[in-house]
């Protein structure tokens, strides 16, 4: 009963928080990302029919709600949150494109390439990851350089080959290796954890946390992350594609191993809570201004898409 309770009283903290960090990120882009009257147009256009509408935007909440932590004004942690969603919504784009996984649909409309063509969705993602770090160096985002220099090394590192890229060459590989649950467990730390550790971390790094205080932040990103993903594997299995607003079970089709195959249906699930557990466990230092950061963690398992 009290599990029914926790997942209850989440969604009441959750929801007026998911809805106003939509609204506010759509805004950013639709600002940041005004159309010119110049043969750039089309690049404008598929930059905001990737970034603009859809997604779950928990990434941003993510920032948003550890900056809180520490005080932060929100417009400097909206910017920072903004610029992390350029990294995500590049990658995305790219993730979808033919040489990668060919997908049609992404977030209940055609990808990119589909609404453009290749060429200008590969423009539009790397455009929003140059986007992402011009963000961050200004001077609008934090008075403080040492500041902006850690917010953009570390959203460099969760990017690149030790991050999300490289999780994204391992899944290519997966496609002709067998992995174990370790090799897939790094994996998705790296494809999918990487990007939400660092949504968590930059939190912090904006109110001016040392390295050896965000220990326990760190400890919940990387649960939460790890969560996510299990139940990622868990909605490409037995999800509805309608709701998800993409394809499904492309992994199982690919013969590439996921947390369900290795594990399980019933144990993958059994993971994902105990993690959730364990992430909101390490929050303990914190009182009801973590409220926000609990309930993402509770969401994590329980969404449909």
């Amino acid at each position: 009963m009290r599990a029914d309770n926790d997942v209850a009283g989440a969604s009441l903290i959750l929801k007026p928080a998911l809805d106003r960090i939509s609204t506010e990120i759509d805004r950013q882009f639709d600002l940041l990302l005004k159309v010119p009257k110049d043969p750039r147009g089309p690049l404008y256009e598929a930059m905001r029919h990737a970034a603009i509408g859809g997604g779950k935007r928990l990434r941003p909440l993510l920032t948003v709600a550890t900056a809180e932590l520490f005080n932060v004004d929100r417009d400097r942690a909206l910017r920072v949150a903004t610029a992390i969603e350029c990294i995500h919504v590049y990658s995305l784009i790219h993730d979808d494109l033919p040489a990668m996984d060919d997908d049609d649909l992404r977030r209940g409309k055609p990808t990119v390439h589909k609404a453009f063509d290749e060429a200008t969705a590969i423009l539009a993602g790397d455009s929003l990851h140059a986007m992402a770090f011009e963000i961050l160096a200004d001077e609008a985002t934090s008075p403080d350089p040492f500041v902006r220099a850690e917010l953009m090394l570390e959203l460099a590192r969760a990017s690149g080959p030790s991050g999300m890229a490289g999780g994204q060459m391992m899944d290519l590989a997966a496609e002709h290796h067998v992995f174990d649950l370790p090799t897939v467990t790094r994996l998705q730390q790296l494809k999918t954890g990487a990007l939400i550790a660092v949504s968590v971390e930059a939190g912090a790094i904006l109110g001016r946390i040392q390295p050896e205080g965000r220990t326990a932040l760190r400890g919940y990103a990387r649960d939460i992350g790890l969560a996510f993903q299990i139940a990622d594997d868990i909605i490409d299995e037995e999800g509805d594609e309608v709701l998800a607003g993409k394809a499904l079970h492309k992994d199982a089709k690919a013969g590439k191993a996921t947390f369900v195959s290795l594990l399980g249906i019933e144990r993958a699930r059994d993971q994902a809570a105990a993690l959730v557990e364990q992430a909101v466990s390490h929050l303990h230092g914190y009182g009801r201004e973590a409220d926000v950061l609990r309930a993402v963690a509770r969401y994590v398992i329980e969404r449909d898409r």
